[in-house]
């Protein structure tokens, strides 16, 4: 897969203990890379990077981005030759009550990593990610597209639109593409969003908040059930940043260091509601209710991703619509609660099913 770009290749991976990072670590341990891990410790309990004991296939470093020289040292000792900086404060509404904290995480902790990566010489293929919310924020019909403006409403958004910024000085700076041969770094940002699947229980989303509304089998509220997303499957996203990686480090792969959006097709744009009645169903369970309050926070309302950059150039596309991620996440979620499988085995399922259907994945030649 992706050329055995990653078999025996020692990968960097940030924020591993997180929801996505816990999904990708487990895709490159059956790549066969030499995985180390840099994050705090899971922030939720349960989390996926226990549950699916994703510490047994890497080497799990405990330790905050914002930790300069301890991230510095983590890095030099780790020597790799691809990074995956995922490391992040995530949440839009975490981000109102701990905006600081926010930008220290998500701004100078990624630019903490490349510093790192720049003071230590180290010579890899980068994928920075960001978010789909680094744009500003139109409510326009169509998809953003990688040249629009950034920009940020809410301190999250913001954060990741800065973030995006200094990866781009970073780059122009100390990474040119051109000098690529000097000084052995390509760097490019990845930029995807509102991702689902088995094994999520973050606060303040939305099939968490679900999952864990079953056990009291009330209708869940859902504060925006009109608001338009980009949903798909974690691993969507997580399959472009690998196809990134590898294309990066392939001969004359300083071509694709750049922005990135991956996204699903605009036909599997969906509200929140139509994605509530679709887990929902698959439970069988009872309706959500809406709840308006006029004075909640600002979230968006209508986010689209233009994904034509990705599909012509780097050869990817997304693989499950709409219902089979729906159905993906809800089997997950119900197989591992009910015990007929353990987490471990469900994500492995999981990315059986998808690298079977993902043709692109299987392309021997990264160029």
């Amino acid at each position: 897969m992706f050329g055995n770009a990653y078999a025996g290749k020692r990968v960097f991976v940030t924020g591993h203990t997180g929801f996505k990072g816990s999904w990708l670590s487990l895709w490159l341990e059956r790549l066969g890379a030499e995985v180390t891990g840099y994050a705090l410790p899971p922030v939720t309990d349960p989390s996926l990077f226990d549950s699916a004991e994703v510490a047994r296939g890497l080497k799990h470093i405990e330790g905050d981005v914002r930790d300069a020289a301890a991230l510095e040292r983590a890095l030099a000792e780790a020597a790799p030759d691809f990074v995956f900086h995922l490391a992040a404060q995530p949440l839009v509404l975490e981000s109102y009550s701990a905006p600081a904290e926010t930008f220290a995480t998500n701004v100078t902790g990624s630019i903490n990593l490349m510093e790192a990566i720049r003071r230590s010489g180290t010579r890899a293929s980068v994928v920075m990610v960001t978010t789909d919310k680094v744009y500003l924020n139109r409510e326009w019909e169509h998809g953003y597209r990688e040249n629009d403006a950034l920009g940020g409403h809410d301190p999250y958004s913001a954060s990741k639109a800065a973030m995006e910024i200094a990866v781009a000085s970073w780059r122009d700076s100390f990474f040119p593409p051109a000098r690529a041969a000097q000084h052995g770094v390509r760097m490019a940002s990845a930029r995807a969003g509102n991702v689902i699947g088995g094994g999520d229980w973050s606060a303040n989303r939305l099939i968490p908040d679900l999952v864990r509304s079953m056990p009291q089998n009330q209708p869940p509220e859902l504060r925006n059930p009109g608001s338009l997303r980009p949903w798909q499957h974690a691993l969507e996203p997580l399959g472009g940043y690998l196809l990134l990686g590898a294309k990066l480090a392939a001969e004359g792969g300083e071509a694709h260091a750049g922005a990135w959006n991956f996204g699903p097709q605009p036909t599997d744009v969906r509200n929140v509601g139509d994605l509530a009645t679709a887990m929902l169903e698959h439970w069988a369970k009872p309706g959500w209710t809406a709840v308006s309050d006029p004075d909640a926070l600002h979230e968006a309302g209508l986010l689209r991703l233009s994904i034509d950059r990705a599909v012509a150039r780097l050869g990817w596309q997304p693989v499950w619509n709409f219902d089979e991620t729906v159905a993906r996440t809800a089997d997950w979620y119900r197989a591992v609660d009910g015990g007929q499988m353990t987490a471990r085995m469900a994500c492995e399922a999981d990315l059986d099913a998808y690298c079977r259907a993902a043709s692109w994945a299987h392309d021997e030649d990264p160029n």
